[in-house]
């Protein structure tokens, strides 16, 4: 293996660490900042007092736009991870008997070929809205590929020589699945919900930038994406250009990670 991707994979790795312990020491040092209003200082332009500038109830942008990296990172996390249950959990069903892999099948074929943010939107809007339906919303349509991947793996794992091996040595079902298939699913698993979570991070502020996903108090970059959208005409351009580079920043470095951790596993 090329040290090269190694390298790459852990370079990336120490930026996102770098930026989780930012994200999580975020409330400790900010306190309520994202949410204090100084109406003297409204819509200021960047400058050395107000880094990022001002919005219209003259909050400091950098530290909403923190606040809402934060929040969308959060979320993100969440909804990789239970997407990532559900893939793992259906392709493992699918090993079971071949009527249940079937229908496996027809439902990972069948969510594919409906419009993904179609799903969302119906999913979020028929839970109504918030940071569970959200999650749940990424979540259930975020599995199909991943279970798709996971499914093909244990079928060309289930008739390994060592597994017949174990089972010539009468070892039971769950010692298999325990010590066999499940530790040769984790590096797919890890590497799955990496590629997941830039995916879940974007359909979350999609969502909320639509209305369907986040509550408006929160600093949520959907919600300041959607605020910037009534006084970009008028000149503030710094109220949607911030907000959308740090989440187009956060989701480049994950998904570059993750797609690095995959050459390297």
């Amino acid at each position: 293996m090329n040290r090269q991707p190694r390298l790459l994979a852990a370079g990336y790795a120490a930026l996102l660490c770098l930026l989780v312990a930012l994200l999580l020491s975020h409330r400790f040092w900010l306190g309520d900042t994202p949410f204090h209003m100084q109406f003297e200082a409204r819509l200021l332009p960047p400058s050395t007092n107000h880094w990022l500038g001002t919005d219209a109830l003259g909050r400091e942008l950098w530290a909403r736009t923190l606040a809402g990296l934060a929040l969308s990172f959060w979320v993100g996390l969440s909804a990789a991870l239970l997407g990532t249950l559900i893939a793992l959990s259906l392709a493992s069903l699918a090993m079971l008997s071949s009527t249940l892999d079937a229908l496996v099948s027809l439902l990972i074929d069948t969510l594919l070929s409906v419009p993904h943010l179609i799903l969302l939107l119906l999913i979020a809007f028929a839970l109504g809205g918030g940071t569970q339906a959200v999650i749940i919303a990424v979540a259930l349509t975020h599995w199909p590929s991943l279970a798709r991947v996971l499914r093909a793996e244990l079928l060309s794992v289930r008739h390994a020589p060592y597994v017949a091996m174990s089972k010539g040595f009468g070892k039971r079902q769950g010692f298999i699945v325990w010590h066999h298939l499940l530790p040769h699913l984790l590096p797919h698993c890890l590497v799955g919900a990496l590629l997941l979570f830039p995916h879940a991070i974007l359909h979350e502020a999609a969502l909320t930038f639509l209305g369907v996903g986040l509550d408006p108090t929160q600093p949520a970059i959907g919600v300041l994406l959607a605020d910037a959208m009534r006084y970009l005409t008028g000149g503030y351009w710094w109220l949607g250009v911030f907000p959308g580079l740090g989440l187009l920043l956060m989701v480049l470095a994950i998904g570059r990670f993750g797609a690095l951790l995959r050459q390297a596993l």
